[in-house]
């Protein structure tokens, strides 16, 4: 072929390339020819270097903030008063379980008939006395109320009790008015030798029967005790003095007190309780305005009235009392018993004019 003659060979494929292209499926769409997709291109995040210190260098860190002396302090101030509080609740349960005082209670409830109030009053107070072995003064309890109410009873139960829980049963001492210090014999005498057995470093019981016959030397040796110049063997004491004083003043508020809802016996609502709380409070309040005149030394004691017993009350200690000597308590009996005895009548209630005093004495006749 000559070089000066074009070739035909491209020119015939060109045909062939559009035949081919039209034997192609050809589809249609809304998108034009110069119409791309236009997408925001995300941003390509860095990831941080970690920081390699070399092993020679330090690394500075931030500096901790140090607590204060004052925060310190108080952080300690705080774990020691919870521990002295842990350790005084340790103590109030260990004095609670040596005395026994739950089971006192319900050896006075069980025993002693129509004086609810005084029994709670006197276990409360010694609750509260005894939670505690350093006392600033002692515990001087006195139980006033007129004759057979059983103040003298309850010194009894009280003295029993103590013997039992404490391991030295000398530490118990009953001092009886009549007997360990008699008319004949010297006040100053007395004196002395009560102070001699009072004088002890643990907490002892002292309970002391017909107060009203003491000699005023010996009222001022035990309202010397309490004073706070005295040694501290002095002040680990309970006092109990059981007296027949002010008997008529609790005799007369009973009697006139009788028509209303007496305060001796609530009905358990709330408005009862707190009418009982209110006269009772009157009470002791009298009996005690009445005592102070007598002798300063009531003055530092916690008065409990023992109140006038009614009807039901010395049937009660009939049938214990028959009980006791063998025979079978019955209710009927009990009451014929408590009919021959003299009783205050008044507004519908009958108050014994002896209380159980002479229970004894008649359940020794039959």
């Amino acid at each position: 072929m000559d070089r000066g003659q074009p070739s035909l060979e491209p020119a015939a494929a060109a045909p062939q390339a559009s035949g081919r292209d039209l034997d192609q499926p050809q589809f249609f769409t809304f998108d034009g020819p110069a119409e791309l997709p236009s997408r925001t291109p995300r941003k390509k995040r860095r990831r941080s270097r970690l920081v390699l210190y070399p092993e020679t260098s330090r690394k500075y860190r931030p500096r901790v903030e140090h607590r204060s002396r004052a925060q310190c302090c108080l952080l300690l101030l705080v774990a020691i008063v919870g521990f002295q509080v842990l350790n005084a609740i340790e103590n109030l349960d260990d004095n609670a379980q040596r005395y026994d005082l739950d089971g006192l209670e319900k050896a006075l409830q069980r025993a002693v008939f129509g004086q609810p109030a005084a029994i709670a009053r006197i276990v409360a107070l010694m609750r509260d006395y005894l939670a505690t072995h350093v006392h600033s003064r002692p515990l001087l309890l006195a139980l006033h109320g007129p004759t057979g109410v059983g103040k003298s009873h309850v010194g009894r139960l009280l003295a029993r009790h103590f013997r039992s829980v404490l391991e030295d049963s000398s530490l118990v001492l009953q001092y009886h008015a009549r007997h360990h210090c008699p008319e004949g014999r010297a006040a100053q005498d007395c004196r002395e030798e009560l102070a001699r057995r009072v004088a002890d470093e643990k907490t002892p019981l002292l309970v002391l029967d017909d107060v009203e016959l003491l000699p005023r030397p010996l009222l001022d040796e035990l309202h010397g005790f309490l004073q706070p110049q005295r040694s501290h063997h002095f002040h680990n004491a309970i006092y109990v003095l059981l007296s027949g004083a002010g008997g008529s003043e609790v005799t007369r508020f009973v009697l006139q007190n009788a028509s209303r809802a007496l305060p001796l016996r609530p009905d358990g609502t709330r408005s009862a309780e707190a009418a009982a709380a209110q006269v009772e409070e009157d009470l002791r309040a009298s009996l005690w305005a009445l005592l102070s005149r007598e002798h300063p030394l009531w003055q530092a004691a916690a008065i409990v009235p023992f109140l006038l017993l009614d009807k039901r009350d010395v049937v009660s200690c009939f049938r214990d009392e028959m009980a006791g000597e063998g025979f079978f308590p019955d209710q009927a009996r009990a009451e014929d018993l408590a009919a021959q005895l003299s009783f205050y009548r008044v507004a519908g209630h009958e108050f014994a004019v002896t209380g159980c005093k002479q229970v004894v004495a008649t359940v020794n006749l039959l």
